[in-house]
């Protein structure tokens, strides 16, 4: 009997297996990737070995040194130019998460040809974020999950229906197993396709597929949490400033779309070649990580020692830490917004939780020096921030709640992640995503909107 005729359950199970074997393949290898453009544009060619999660053996003692700083904008101008020449040939490569949300809508492969286009753009983005681009690795691991995931469905003679699902559910599997966040990797392949909607048939195979892509990616990289095991205690009278918090994110959200969209016009406009327009974005950016060096890259490492309030960490070589702490959300939000505005390859999703994170460390400092007993710690100002500020960009916030908590390894701040979740969400009113190919909703068919399903 072929898989096709199987039960639900069953086919599901089968497939669920096997997605999850090639999205946990697909993070593993931009992973390794990503380590090896790191080591030659960072550690080599600059000097300046960055921050890591603790779960990828970062240490909170981190201090950074950089041995040649006026190299960086030798790294992120050469990365530039790289990334735009290979571009030339490998268009559909610059693609993010857009480009398998507008696919599942239009029941399509995400790329004319999922495998190579997917492997070349796990290697652009990596030769962005590893020469200092400000990007995010979910895209290409997401990009090339859901694309293999597709090949497979397809191979197996699967309906058009079942290929788009398989595609999403690799997508949703892949960013579970980068993130070792499994179950919030599957709320994202049910909730990133819409904006105001839930595509409930995807949960039941995304959770079979991220938690198998989970334990092969972490087979490898080691199964402890993201972040370590983050200790979070709140004192209940202080739960109403995570409203305010909610507030500050929603505002910060809606500024994270406005920047990435409008500064994208703006280089688009440039009458220059993509070349010089990648390589214009390309000295910028380094002209910045001159002065805020924690900028460069996707920033996972910097948002981990800001989880846990390790100040000592912070440094800029011209300006004193309350500034450097004050302008890093505005400045992080300005070098994702060029890095990708510019032509750079990479996603909006890790930076986007680093913005919310700097967000939260401001705002947890803030409130501990005015009220110091009622704030005891910053740091369940700036896990909630991070996830209450991406879940509203990405029209996402109960898979991104339970994404980052997970990567935290504690729960104790849902009652304060759901109010200031719930907040920021509201705030962007829906109209606001960093996903532009996410539908509003569905048809009573259960089906996309607008044709959706449609060839």
């Amino acid at each position: 009997m072929t898989i096709t005729k199987q039960s639900y359950i069953v086919k599901w199970l089968i497939l669920g297996v096997l997605i999850g074997v090639v999205a946990g393949a697909s993070a593993l290898t931009f992973y390794l990737v990503l380590r090896l453009t790191t080591y030659v544009f960072m550690d080599l060619l600059i000097g300046y070995r960055q921050p890591e999660p603790i779960g990828f053996g970062g240490s909170l003692t981190y201090t950074p040194h950089i041995e040649r700083p006026w190299l960086i904008p030798v790294s992120t101008v050469l990365g530039a130019v790289i990334v735009a020449y290979l571009a030339r040939e490998f268009r559909e490569s610059r693609a993010g998460l857009d480009a398998v949300i507008e696919a599942y809508h239009g029941r399509r492969r995400p790329f004319s040809n999922p495998g190579l286009h997917g492997f070349m753009n796990v290697l652009l983005s990596a030769i962005t974020i590893g020469s200092g681009g400000s990007a995010g690795p979910e895209a290409p691991t997401g990009n090339l999950g859901g694309g293999l995931s597709y090949l497979i469905a397809e191979g197996l003679g699967l309906s058009d229906e079942d290929r788009a699902l398989a595609m999403i559910v690799g997508m949703g599997a892949a960013l579970g197993a980068v993130f070792k966040a499994p179950v919030g990797g599957a709320l994202l392949a049910a909730e990133l396709p819409y904006r105001r909607d839930f595509e409930v048939k995807a949960l039941y195979p995304a959770l079979v597929a991220s938690l198998t892509a989970y334990a092969i990616f972490c087979l490898v990289t080691g199964f402890k949490p993201y972040m370590g095991q983050v200790m979070m205690t709140v004192p209940t009278p202080s739960i109403p400033l995570y409203a305010v918090l909610g507030v500050v994110d929603g505002a910060v959200a809606m500024a994270y779309v406005e920047s990435l969209d409008g500064i994208h016009r703006l280089f688009s406009r440039l009458r220059v070649n993509d070349v010089v327009r990648t390589a214009i974005g390309g000295v910028l950016i380094g002209l910045i990580g001159l002065i805020m060096p924690q900028v460069l890259g996707a920033g996972e490492g910097w948002m981990d020692l800001a989880v846990y309030v390790r100040l000592s960490s912070f440094s800029s070589p011209i300006m004193p830490l309350i500034i450097l702490l004050a302008l890093l959300p505005l400045v992080k939000i300005l070098s994702t917004s060029v890095t990708l505005g510019s032509g750079e390859v990479g996603g909006v999703f890790t930076p986007g939780l680093v913005v919310g994170a700097f967000t939260g460390l401001d705002m947890g400092l803030l409130l501990h020096y005015l009220y110091p007993t009622l704030v005891p710690s910053a740091v369940p100002f700036v896990v909630v921030s991070s996830l209450a500020m991406f879940g509203a960009a990405s029209n996402a916030p109960l898979a991104v709640m339970v994404m980052m908590l997970e990567m935290t390894n504690n729960y104790r701040v849902l009652p304060e992640a759901v109010i200031a979740s719930t907040i920021a969400y509201l705030m962007t009113t829906w109209k606001y995503t960093v996903f532009k190919a996410q539908r509003a909703g569905r048809t009573r068919t259960g089906r996309g909107e607008r044709g959706s399903w449609s060839s």
